[in-house]
């Protein structure tokens, strides 16, 4: 089957795309499967990881570039194989992953985690398929990849709306779902941006007894207590805003990306058995900080990347239901 459309996107072609200095292109999408989609691109949000990846920042970057990877539009051409019961005309998104091994012996595949799959995980822009093809993101006119990563978009939800979900959106939502967040739980969101925004909404939806919304200034209470939180701490303000607020925590999500962020001050704020998880990332270390932090209250940290096709779907039933707007 052929198409008549081309593929052109946004290309980074060195790091100084990151200052806006991109070219508009064609470029060749993934080699053709009948178990992919390709997407008529109609919405992309904005994420921090394509300024990373744009100026090389994580790692060195395959340019040329096309970022992009919170994806509306109408699907236009389905395989024959392809999974979710998409057909041609209806609007579908994708995120941050567009490809796994999937693989029945994939421990993470078979169980629901392709998000953390260690076989064959497929970044949706400056990575490689399994077949070698290079990954393209959504700054561009079109999309094409595999199914499995293909959401259909519920009515009710409006295009400008879901896109930022199905990448920003989910990476908060799985932290705080796998988690716990709900009736009798307090939690604390670090960082109100693109990714701590969505953080307040989801605590909130999900039920928690109490969302405390922290960052440097102040500026941001008023969004911040419009967007579900109970409380808000600056800590530029407070300057023993750690103490004050010490053991009041039952879980804390950290979407700051800055390497001096005050980690073992965070880690104060847990109640005993509590966990901090970092979803920002940083392009160097993190902080040091002493085992005690971690020991005296029994708490815990780690960390979360993105969330599961499964994961994504629930977040969109709970935004329907919820009717929450970015």
């Amino acid at each position: 089957m052929t198409n008549d459309y081309k593929f052109q996107g946004w290309m980074g072609l060195d790091p100084s795309a990151a200052e806006g200095n991109m070219k508009w292109q064609s470029y060749e999408p993934k080699t053709w499967q009948e178990t992919d989609v390709d997407i008529k691109i109609t919405h992309c949000g904005i994420c921090g990881s394509d300024l990373h990846t744009l100026r090389s920042g994580w790692k060195p970057t395959m340019y040329p570039c096309c970022v992009g990877h919170e994806i509306v539009g109408h699907a236009v051409r389905v395989g024959s194989k392809a999974e979710g019961d998409i057909k041609v005309g209806d609007r579908v998104g994708v995120g941050a992953q567009s490809s796994s091994c999937l693989k029945p012996d994939c421990e993470e595949c078979s169980h629901g985690v392709e998000n953390h799959c260690q076989i064959a995980s497929t970044n949706t822009y400056d990575d490689k398929y399994a077949d070698g093809s290079k990954s393209y993101g959504g700054y561009a006119d079109y999309w094409r990849g595999p199914s499995h990563f293909v959401f259909k978009i519920p009515e009710q939800l409006a295009s400008e709306d879901a896109a930022p979900m199905l990448c920003g959106g989910v990476t908060l939502y799985s932290p705080l779902k796998r988690e716990g967040c709900g009736p009798g739980k307090k939690v604390g969101i670090v960082g109100i941006g693109g990714l701590g925004h969505f953080g307040l909404l989801y605590a909130k939806a999900l039920g928690a007894d109490k969302v405390v919304a922290i960052s440097r200034k102040a500026n941001k209470k008023d969004d911040a207590l419009k967007l579900g939180a109970d409380e808000y701490i600056s800590t530029d303000e407070d300057p023993k805003w750690a103490e004050h607020h010490a053991s009041s925590l039952d879980l804390v999500i950290s979407t700051v990306s800055h390497p001096n962020m005050p980690l073992e001050q965070y880690l104060q704020l847990l109640r005993v058995h509590g966990t901090f998880i970092q979803v920002g990332a940083p392009e160097d270390r993190l902080p040091p900080f002493y085992a005690f932090a971690l020991i005296v209250k029994g708490v815990k940290i780690g960390g979360s990347a993105i969330g599961s096709p499964a994961e994504i779907r629930e977040m969109l039933d709970l935004s329907v239901k919820k009717n929450i707007k970015p």
